[in-house]
């Protein structure tokens, strides 16, 4: 007999358990676990979203957006930062626990069931996740929006008809499993394009593009790409910022597409990337609004991308000392980084701290983030599986400092930290997250420095 989970955490470490079986493309498992829980899928009204980086910014922007027509919008993402419960909410709010454990008992005799059959055994937690969403949002939503997580054509979210797709950016990352090159990457993250279902792009670069285009035009996709079927022209800093050490309070643009012009759209979130991100997401709403002849309005627009809030993402944590955390886990996000660093801080020394998965091209991000004026890169790993570990660096070891213990590494920089200075902690969004946790938690960390 099947023991009933009785508490959130026992349902999460029931999930977890599921780690073993690691990422497996594919989509056998995740069809054969959605059938036997009676086809979610096919009752859901969704939004699909892949991308290399941005696709979380993108879905919280749209999001906000959505929820200014009065629905109920589901989003599914990942990693979490906050709670694991996060990754399947409702305008926001994150399943409850007691919602949770529900869902978990539901799902756990048929993983079981999964298991005795060689065909579908191993299914892994995100696959489960994956269709524990389909479940929820079939019962409490009216629209949901799914993150892809690795690549497209074969992630496991990629098992339902959506109304809208969207490829935010393409970069190289997993290039184990999605190819070496931007193109080999397009075509993976293509594969959730639908016959006849627009599709929305963001920055991507044109070898890429023309790889999606050309799925598009077999798929019959009406597609909208960015400096094409829209415009964003970056304006600047929001006005709400005063100074330079403020300079991470919001970014303004505007906006056109072949039926609408808006000006001076602000965003809370910093970065020309979250300019992009924002667009697509808009883009993506007009052509739902359009699809289901609702009116539009700028003041509502606008109210609802002021109301995106996406922790992790260059998100000051304290201001005195100043600290940011910026969830950048690979090249294409780190260049974002990069770049947002050297233009609005340009004051004081940049302190950064930073660790990532062995996964990811260390080598790379190091070499990228040497490029910001006044720097001091320091290296700390973190308890994870595949976190980065000293001798994964052999011969950077001798250039900078490692801490084995980022803890300690923070309270020290922050002990030799001048008042315009900056503390950026960026890297793995796993990594980050327990940082995040550690400093809201416990301001006594920062106590007495």
């Amino acid at each position: 007999m099947i023991r009933m989970f009785k508490t959130g955490d026992e349902a999460v470490r029931w999930i977890h358990s599921r780690k073993k079986f690691g990422s497996r493309p594919g989509l056998i498992r995740v069809n054969e676990l959605l059938k036997l829980c009676g086809h979610p899928e096919k009752n859901t009204i969704g939004i699909h979203i892949a991308g290399t980086n941005g696709k979380g910014s993108t879905v919280t922007y749209l999001r906000c957006l959505l929820e200014m027509q009065k629905l109920a919008v589901g989003t599914f993402t990942s990693p979490y930062i906050e709670s694991f419960y996060e990754r399947i909410s409702i305008n926001g709010k994150a399943i409850s626990a007691e919602e949770f454990v529900q869902l978990a008992n539901e799902f756990r005799p048929l993983v079981d069931s999964m298991d005795e059959d060689t065909r579908y055994q191993g299914i892994t937690e995100f696959e489960i996740l994956t269709a524990m969403a389909f479940s929820y949002f079939q019962k409490h939503a009216d629209i949901a929006i799914f993150e892809a997580g690795i690549g497209g054509k074969w992630d496991s979210t990629n098992v339902f008809i959506p109304i809208l797709t969207a490829i935010t950016t393409i970069g190289l990352d997993h290039t184990d499993i999605l190819g070496e090159t931007e193109e080999e990457i397009a075509l993976q993250k293509a594969g959730i394009i639908k016959k006849n279902i627009p599709i929305v792009t963001g920055n991507i670069s044109q070898n890429a593009v023309k790889i999606i285009e050309e799925v598009a035009s077999k798929k019959n996709a009406p597609l909208s790409k960015k400096n094409t079927s829209y415009q964003v022209h970056y304006v600047g800093q929001s006005p709400e910022s005063h100074s330079p050490k403020d300079s991470i309070s919001g970014e303004m643009f505007h906006f056109e597409n072949e039926d609408f012009q808006f000006l001076n759209l602000r965003i809370p979130l910093c970065g020309k990337y979250q300019v992009e991100n924002a667009a697509t997401a808009l883009q993506l709403f007009l052509l739902y609004c359009q699809q289901q002849n609702k009116a539009i309005q700028k003041e509502s627009i606008q109210k609802a991308l002021e109301k995106a809030r996406w922790p992790g993402r260059m998100e000051k944590i304290s201001s005195q000392p100043t600290i940011i955390i910026d969830g950048a886990h690979n090249p294409h996000a780190i260049k974002e980084f990069v770049d947002t660093v050297t233009e609005k801080f340009q004051q004081g020394k940049k302190y950064i701290l930073f660790s990532a998965l062995t996964t990811k091209n260390s080598r790379k991000m190091i070499r990228q983030m040497q490029q910001i004026p006044n720097n001091c890169l320091i290296i700390t790993t973190f308890d994870y599986p595949k976190a980065l570990k000293k001798e994964d660096l052999v011969r950077e070891n001798s250039q900078f400092k490692y801490y084995q213990e980022w803890q300690q590494g923070i309270k020290e920089i922050v002990a030799k930290m001048g008042s315009k200075d900056t503390l950026f902690i960026t890297g793995s969004l796993y990594f980050v997250s327990q940082v995040r946790t550690y400093l809201l938690d416990d301001r006594r960390c920062l106590e007495g420095i």
